[in-house]
Formats: C-alpha cells, sequence, structure tokens
C-alpha cells in the first residue's frame, strides 16, 4: 500500500520529472536498475579450456575437451593464463590416448505447457524480437476475430474438448506414434496466478496458419507460434540417446571428454521447441559422435587452448524481465505487459537491441 498508486501524488509533489510508481511498477525498475549496477561492478576473470580433435582407426574425427590434468578433475578457472593451457596443451601432445569408457543412456524431453500471457509474451520476444505491447496487440486482433482464446490469462489448462481435437489434429497430421497414451494435463504452480480462463489456444485447431491466410505479419507469427505450442503440448515425448565418451592416457595424467546426443524419435520437436534466453555454447550435447570401442586408440588432431572471460550478467530483455518477475512472484502473469510497456512509456527504462536500460 505505501509504495502503490497512493506513492504518485508524492513523487509528482517532490520529483517534477516522476510520472508515476507503483507495487509491481517500482519493484521492475529496481530489478533493471540494480541488474545495471551489477554490470558496472563486475571485473571479469580470465580462464582458458583445451579442446582436442582425435580420430578413430576408422578415419572418423571428433572433438573432446580436457576435463583432469595431473590427477586432478579441472574446475572452470584452473587453467587461469595462457601458460599454464600451453603446459596443459603439451601434456596431451606427448602422450597416448585410448578410449578409457564410453556410457549410453536414454532420455527424453516432454514438450512445454500451453501459453499464458506471460510466456507468450516471453517466446514471441525470444523468436521474433516483439515487445510486450507489440504481442498483446496482435493478440488481441486475433481474439476479436475468433482465431485464439482469451489472450490475458494465467491459465494453461485446456478444455477437454479443445485436448481432444489436438489429439485427433496430431494423429491425423503426423500419425498415431507422436500421440501419447494420455492427453497431457498442465496446471500453473505459480502462487499468484488467478486461473480463471484456459490457456491461449487455436479455437479451431485443425487450421494452422497458412489455413487462416492472416495477411498482418505481426498476427500471422503470433498464431503460427500459438498453434504449433499448442499442437507440440499434447505430443509424444522426444527421446534421445545421450553418449558421454572418456579419452585417458597410460599414466592417467591427462582425461578428456566428448558428450554427444542423437535424437531416436523426435516427438513433439518435429513441430515446436521452445526458444531460450542465453545463447547455446555449442559445447556438445548436440553433436553425434562417431562409434568408439573401450581400449581402442585415438590419433590426434589439433590440440587448441582457447582463452575465455567471465561475463557480466545480461542486461533484461522483456523476456526475461517477464521471467524474473514471475520467479519472484510480483504481479500476476496477465498483467506483466502493462506494466514493462508502463515503465518504457514514463521513460523509466529504455529499449536498445532488445535490451532494458534505466534512465538517469
Amino acid at each position: 500500500y505505501l509504495v502503490g498508486f497512493n506513492l504518485s501524488p508524492v513523487l509528482w509533489r517532490k520529483l517534477p520529472g516522476a510520472r508515476s510508481a507503483g507495487r509491481v511498477q517500482s519493484v521492475c525498475l529496481r530489478l533493471i536498475v540494480e541488474r545495471e549496477m551489477e554490470i558496472e561492478a563486475f571485473n571479469p576473470q580470465e580462464y582458458w579450456s583445451v579442446k582436442a580433435q582425435l580420430s578413430t582407426p576408422r578415419g572418423q574425427s571428433f572433438e573432446a575437451r580436457l576435463t583432469s590434468l595431473a590427477g586432478k578433475k579441472l574446475d572452470k578457472y584452473d587453467l587461469a593464463n595462457s601458460t599454464q593451457a600451453e603446459m596443459a596443451v603439451q601434456a596431451i601432445t606427448s602422450r597416448d590416448l585410448s578410449v578409457q569408457s564410453v556410457e549410453s543412456k536414454p532420455a527424453q524431453r516432454n514438450p512445454s505447457a500451453p501459453f499464458m500471457t506471460s510466456t507468450l509474451q516471453q517466446e514471441a520476444s525470444r523468436k521474433f524480437g516483439m515487445g510486450a505491447r507489440q504481442t498483446m496487440s496482435a493478440a488481441q486482433r486475433l481474439y476479436e476475430a475468433g482465431h485464439i482464446t482469451y489472450m490475458r490469462t494465467d491459465g494453461i489448462d485446456m478444455a477437454p474438448e479443445a485436448v481432444m481435437a489436438t489429439r485427433d489434429a496430431i494423429a491425423a497430421r503426423y500419425g498415431a506414434d507422436y500421440v501419447p497414451s494420455s492427453p497431457r494435463m498442465y496446471k500453473n504452480k505459480a502462487k499468484n496466478a488467478q486461473e480463471a480462463h484456459e490457456c491461449i489456444r487455436p479455437t479451431e485447431i485443425t487450421k494452422d496458419a497458412a489455413a487462416l491466410k492472416l495477411t498482418d505479419a505481426d498476427q500471422r507469427k503470433l498464431y503460427d507460434l500459438i498453434w504449433k505450442r499448442t499442437i507440440a503440448c499434447q505430443m509424444a515425448a522426444a527421446k534421445m540417446e545421450r553418449t558421454t565418451v572418456d579419452i585417458t592416457s597410460p599414466d592417467q595424467q591427462v582425461v578428456l571428454r566428448a558428450n554427444g546426443q542423437v535424437v531416436l524419435f523426435d516427438g513433439f520437436m518435429r513441430v515446436y521447441e521452445e526458444g531460450r534466453d542465453d545463447a547455446p555454447t555449442g559445447d556438445d550435447d548436440d553433436k553425434r559422435l562417431p562409434q568408439v570401442m573401450q581400449g581402442e586408440a585415438l590419433a590426434k588432431g589439433d590440440i587448441t587452448p582457447e582463452q575465455h572471460f567471465t561475463q557480466p550478467p545480461p542486461r533484461y530483455t522483456e523476456a526475461t524481465l517477464v521471467k524474473r518477475m514471475e520467479e519472484l512472484g510480483i504481479g500476476r502473469p496477465s498483467t506483466y505487459a502493462s506494466i514493462v510497456t508502463t515503465i518504457q512509456d514514463r521513460e523509466y527504462v529504455r529499449k536498445e537491441s532488445n535490451r532494458l536500460f534505466p534512465e538517469d
């Protein structure tokens, strides 16, 4: 109450440049300011890694990274400078290498829940760079045209008849293998969620974006996103095999590791994969490894030291700010768009290259 809307008249009197304050708005702005202070205070730390190109007796090559040196498992910052990195390179170069172990494990990924307001805003920001206001404007027009259900909702449950229609659509388009044995049920775990409405979904799941022939680019992209997410949420899990290969020298002084992943059945990934807030590192998991056998000798190719520096925490995007508000239980998911828009309209925050900066 004390930091809510009642504070706005006080700000107008004491700080003529201030426009408004609010229980959620003020905390949202504080998150952005505190992040900027973290970035300004950040001191980068240097560290190094070492990677080796290896080949099997059959001529198949793959990459492995150094994980242990002189009998000690390497932490991220153990190779602190170029001298230590070069010593590690020499340790690998001067030794023969062979496969110590090969371990393969089955794994699976389940689809994400259908959209509610906050997750729709986050995903539209990640995939298309759309702001919260732009997303909600396009969603409003899709709703008014009868193409989607109500777009201001904290709910992720789906009406039973919509679930059955979606399962039927999956079977018709992709085959029975893509339909799980029982419907997937979702419920919002957030304490402040008010699930008066169901999830955001197409009103007619049989109509994809091409069938609607939407002329507005934002509406077309957003409808396609909603349709794919809705279809995917009722599809079978993706099945993978994850493989870890450990490589060592006869004296056990160096150990390298290669990781890989093979998709055995794409499941929901055939239609849709959720975007990421952080850039993929490209280190391992999605690589396919050649077949190797325990005890097999490996030929060495290029052995490369790589310099890295720790990075400051990234400035918030609209997507990551909404996600953080959700994690902290600030406000309600269905009102996040208006809060993020307000702090920009009041010129407390500006957006550059999709990142949010506090104004002086």
